[in-house]
């Protein structure tokens, strides 16, 4: 999956900054959007490059870590499911030429009426390109990758709710209950409220989230 590393369409970070920073300040709200269910998959995952090892379990832990600390900050009255598809990544060792870089696909799923937000999925990639990897190890790199993704993955879903009128639209942001702080990973949101996510919907979404996305 080469391809997820060349231009193209697509949500791309060079990143030189804290990817969670702006989680210290009020939350801005979502509209009417909940986290209900994170599927996070990496059936085709590609190490890229001169990398160090990472196994599918460990980029799915890390990646769904950091989708519910973000996403778990909203208090809408609607639940959303996210799909994502780990697809590649590299993560150089100290000294040796290269960026650490993570690409993958996105899935967003409305609850209410079980069906795809995004009918082909939105590919995102970052890639750090002013990183300290001698202060920095493996894991540290790669939590760094998935907590700049799952920004991202806010920042093209706020862009839809603008420009295609998700989550009840920006109008839907007004109003809104006071915001809540950010949750800690382990406190997932299917927890907190207590939704029970039917397993057929936990199915489908984890296959739309593996699905490969077609170049345009």
């Amino acid at each position: 999956m080469r391809r997820f590393l060349v231009a193209l369409p697509l949500v791309l970070s060079l990143v030189a900054c804290n990817s969670t920073r702006d989680l210290e300040g009020p939350t801005d709200p979502l509209g009417d959007f909940t986290l209900g269910h994170v599927g996070v998959v990496a059936p085709n995952l590609q190490k890229l490059l001169v990398s160090r090892d990472a196994t599918q379990d460990e980029w799915i832990e890390a990646m769904t870590d950091s989708l519910k600390t973000r996403f778990g900050r909203f208090d809408g009255d609607k639940f959303y499911h996210l799909g994502i598809s780990v697809e590649a990544f590299s993560l150089p060792p100290p000294i040796i030429p290269g960026k650490s870089a993570v690409a993958m696909n996105v899935t967003v799923w409305d609850d209410s009426v079980q069906a795809k937000l995004n009918e082909e999925p939105k590919q995102i990639q970052v890639i750090k390109v002013f990183e300290s990897r001698i202060s920095k190890n493996r894991d540290q790199q790669l939590k760094g990758l998935a907590d700049e993704a799952a920004r991202l993955i806010e920042v093209w879903m706020r862009e839809m709710q603008e420009s295609d009128g998700w989550f009840g639209g920006t109008e839907a942001n007004v109003g809104v209950v006071a915001p809540v702080a950010p949750q800690p990973a382990e406190a997932a949101p299917d927890q907190r409220t207590g939704v029970q996510v039917p397993e057929d919907v936990v199915a489908i979404t984890n296959s739309a989230a593996a699905q490969p996305a077609t170049s345009p």
